[in-house]
């Protein structure tokens, strides 16, 4: 009498130490494998430092558990794989974090040190989610599930000012390449087909070399799969169950498993090396270990993937649980951002580092938005001060030109160093207080004005946050153009507006009744301006008129998402991250 391949499993693992749990979960019995040693302690963690291209930065590495030198194959091209989403549903702010702090990190590389990263992220369109979801809403196939689900998730992305990846690539694009990849490792003799059409990863193959990523102490695999031979064993291929979606294949009928994809997509595009590999800490085991298992059988070397980054879990705070959709404890993206606006969510994510666990919360969005408010009523003040609208006493230059040079060998160092972003706002947030000091406003000026310090200031502010943050140069440039266009106005509303022939050249000189009672020859000047100023707010720009030159305090100038510039006696309010519209034309 023959004996299930399962039944063979459990005996040979428990005469060698190992011991099984079963479990009630919802009503549904699990039986899982418990090791009754660490597994881990004899598994080959040996990391080989590449040859190649050494960056300067130093970052920690799931791999060894340290940071190490960060040493690309070729100089100054960075290729990087990251896990996308698996499109059954819209994506939270958990998902968010984790996108941004990687979006943060490839601006760093790219910006700072001058690195070309080279970024393909996989989209998961077929999966056990999106097929259940599916059956739960009437009436939508998975294919159209995912499709929706997947443009939403973009344009979440896009809202986040998170950089596209070089080239997404769906799962079910690459489905000959998968069967492909899958067919390699079989001839390999590193994977078997079992007689219900399923294609297992054998684990056995490989000993201790599976746990190079993470220490598999534990639970280490689940019974059940009954056409297994090992517990620890992975899909690579699954047959097909009647009304799923499914592809031909060698094997019959079926659909690929959850971490062939990552194998295949990123060894289509970079081959058998890849410099790094990001994704959440939750997708270190068994997903990012499984691909290392599996790509190094298909490419037969031993070390595909030189870095491995993760991220921390966002928690709302209090709570010892991440942000999931099975906690239903989340808040989605689009939700969130009636509320804040990007570059707030991602200060909030700058102020702790990218690979720590971050709680999410009123408080803690509050001080993501006052740390930004103060960077920018400082870019604002150092721009008048330069253009002379706002009058001080002498600056102490030699102390701003120092603060300067130790903040930008301290800013390089942090971000040198696992890409340190909180000491790195520190940095800019103590070289903004030292500027504050200097730009105290005064009605009498003594003594000569020193512009250039300020220009180099701001000048070095703004190219810090624009690599962190979004602010490009375009968002300066227009906030330029817009102050000329609002200069035009309110040339052309004072000419409306005045008695004689010429326009005064104080703008004080018009009084109320020369409001109340233009030329009628001029009214349609005035009608001009004020269509000028309506079609400009619902882009977010707002003009007030104010007959006194005075400045507004930081707080009332920065009140809620604008940034505030005075043009002569005029307020314009242009949202600091204020977007190109669409139809402008720029040369």
């Amino acid at each position: 009498m023959r004996l299930p391949l399962a039944l063979i499993a459990n005996v040979r693992l428990l005469n060698s130490g190992f011991r099984i749990r079963h479990s009630i979960h919802n009503g549904v019995t699990k039986t899982s494998l418990l090791s009754s040693h660490n597994i881990c302690s004899g598994a080959e963690r040996t990391w080989i430092k590449p040859a190649g291209f050494d960056t300067g930065v130093k970052t920690y590495n799931s791999l060894t558990k340290q940071k190490e030198p960060l040493v690309l194959a070729q100089e100054r091209i960075a290729t990087w794989y990251s896990c996308g989403p698996t499109v059954y549903d819209h994506a939270h702010l958990g998902h968010a974090c984790s996108y941004v702090r990687f979006d943060i990190l490839q601006r760093i590389l790219s910006r700072i040190f001058e690195i070309n990263v080279i970024h393909v992220m996989v989209i998961t369109d077929i999966d056990d989610k999106i097929i259940q979801r599916s059956l739960e809403v009437s009436n939508i196939s998975p294919t159209v599930l995912a499709r929706m689900h997947e443009e939403e998730f973009k344009r979440d992305m896009q809202a986040l000012r998170v950089l596209p990846p070089a080239v997404y690539m769906r799962v079910t694009d690459n489905i000959p390449q998968i069967v492909a990849f899958i067919k390699r490792i079989i001839g390999n003799g590193h994977a078997y087909v079992t007689s219900q059409g399923n294609v297992y990863f054998d684990t056995q193959l490989i000993g201790n070399r599976y746990g190079k990523l993470v220490n598999l102490g534990g639970i280490v695999g689940e019974l059940g799969a009954q056409d297994k031979r090992d517990p620890r064993d992975f899909a690579l291929w699954k047959a097909s169950k009647p009304h799923e979606p499914h592809w031909e294949s060698p094997w019959g009928q079926g659909r690929p498993g959850w971490h062939i994809e990552c194998s295949t997509i990123a060894s289509s595009v970079f081959g058998s090396q890849l410099d790094i590999h990001s994704g959440g800490i939750d997708l270190a085991f068994p997903h990012h270990e499984n691909e290392i298992a599996q790509s190094e059988a298909y490419h037969r070397c031993e070390q595909w993937g030189n870095y491995f980054l993760h991220s921390g879990h966002l928690h709302l705070k209090g709570s010892v649980e991440k942000m999931s959709k099975s906690l239903k404890n989340y808040v989605t993206i689009k939700d969130f951002l009636k509320s804040y606006t990007a570059n707030e969510f991602r200060l909030f994510c700058l102020l702790t580092r990218y690979r720590s666990a971050i709680d999410y919360s009123d408080a803690s969005m509050s001080e993501a938005r006052s740390t930004l408010s103060t960077i920018s009523a400082f870019c604002h003040n150092a721009q008048a001060y330069m253009q002379g609208h706002l009058q001080c006493q002498p600056i102490e230059e030699g102390i701003l030109w120092e603060r300067l040079s130790a903040t930008q060998s301290s800013v390089r160092k942090a971000l040198a160093d696992d890409f340190d972003t909180p000491k790195t706002v520190d940095a800019i947030m103590s070289l903004i207080h030292h500027g504050n000091c200097q730009l105290q406003p005064t009605a009498k000026v003594d003594g000569p004005r020193s512009p250039a310090v300020f220009g180099a200031m701001l000048s070095y502010v703004r190219e810090i946050m624009g690599s962190l943050q979004h602010y490009k140069s375009f968002v300066f440039f227009l906030n330029n153009v817009v102050e000329e266009l609002v200069h035009f106005r309110s040339e052309v509303r004072k000419f409306a507006l005045s008695v004689e022939d010429q326009a005064p050249q104080d703008p004080l000189t018009g009084s109320e009744i020369q409001k109340r009672h233009p030329q009628p020859d001029r009214v349609p000047l005035l009608k001009a301006c004020d269509a000028f100023r309506n079609n400009l707010a619902p882009l977010g720009v707002h003009i007030k008129v104010r007959f006194h030159p005075i400045r507004l305090s930081a707080e009332e100038r920065l009140k809620g998402k604008f940034m505030v510039i005075i043009l002569a006696w005029y307020t314009v309010e242009v949202p600091f991250d204020f977007q190109k519209p669409k139809g402008i034309i720029t040369k």
